[in-house]
């Protein structure tokens, strides 16, 4: 019999291994259920943008829907691949475009719309968040039928998102018709101790299913959600392909505006994102 006290260690080990290996085996207790079908490890030449063939890289500085203060780029400077991480930079500087948009922050954006989208699945990033007020590090979802059915009819799953000024807290939220915006369906995670989330990699995940998603973080279940947590006669809109967007916000309704405390440049590092399929065995 395993003492109490060894298991307690063998127990800390499994949650604290880094997710770095083989990227077949979700590092969760069901590991055996999964089957992977799309990953970006982001293992490119030092100083090469990201795979056009798995991103699109958004540009435009318009605000984004929530006042964000960035012009999102394609620009090196502000999206590249550097020592096997995807490394996405905000930073302080006028830039300005042919439409006469001017901004004093940049930063970059990216999803996998019209190149790679799925329904149901574990779905995880192993990111490093940037700190600082003002500061909205992002990885989430959004349906790959919004252009027929426009933001929030075609659904948005939050796998993680810091605001600054919660250096311990990340969120993980859905959107849908008659809960959107302030009224997502959410929950915080945070780290034991005030600990702050930017000091280190972690893994954010979601595993989805007809009628339920549940949210991780370092395979730590803390959140799920199903259709009776919607309002009374709101739509479960999480039945058809969802695609992946990664980026670094500054500013907006939500997190505030960056302010004297905070430090420019900062960078979200993304060491790999992996998608499987649940499998029968």
């Amino acid at each position: 019999m395993i003492s109490l006290g060894l298991l307690f260690l063998l127990t800390l080990s499994l949650q604290t291994t880094p997710a770095t290996q083989n990227p077949a085996a979700p590092q969760n207790s069901a590991a055996q259920k999964w089957a992977l079908v799309w990953n970006d490890e982001f293992n490119g030449g030092n100083g090469s943008a990201p795979d056009r063939s798995k991103w699109v890289i958004e540009t435009g500085g318009n605000g984004w829907g929530n006042h964000e203060l960035e012009y999102y780029t394609n620009r090196l400077d502000n999206v590249q691949v550097q020592d096997g991480n995807l490394v996405i930079t905000a930073r302080k500087e006028a830039y300005s475009d042919n439409d006469g948009v001017v901004r004093s922050y940049t930063s970059a954006r990216l999803k996998t719309a019209h190149k790679f989208a799925q329904t149901y699945g574990r779905f995880e990033a192993r990111i490093q968040i940037p700190h600082g007020q003002g500061m909205w590090p992002a990885f989430w979802m959004l349906g790959d039928d919004i252009d027929q059915n426009p933001w929030p009819a075609c659904g948005e799953i939050d796998i993680m998102e810091n605001i600054g000024k919660e250096p311990a807290v990340v969120h993980g939220t859905i959107h849908g018709p008659g809960y959107s915006g302030a009224h997502g369906i959410g929950s915080p995670f945070s780290l034991p101790n005030g600990q702050n989330l930017a000091d280190t990699f972690h893994l954010y995940a979601v595993e989805w299913s007809p009628d339920v998603i549940r949210f991780y973080v370092d395979d730590q279940l803390y959140a799920t959600r199903t259709p009776a947590d919607l309002p009374r006669d709101a739509k479960w809109v999480y039945d058809h392909p969802f695609f992946i967007i990664l980026n670094l916000a500054v500013g907006g309704d939500w997190p505030g505006n960056p302010d004297a405390t905070t430090k420019l440049p900062q960078t979200m590092l993304v060491d790999f994102v992996r998608v499987y399929k649940q499998t029968t065995r």
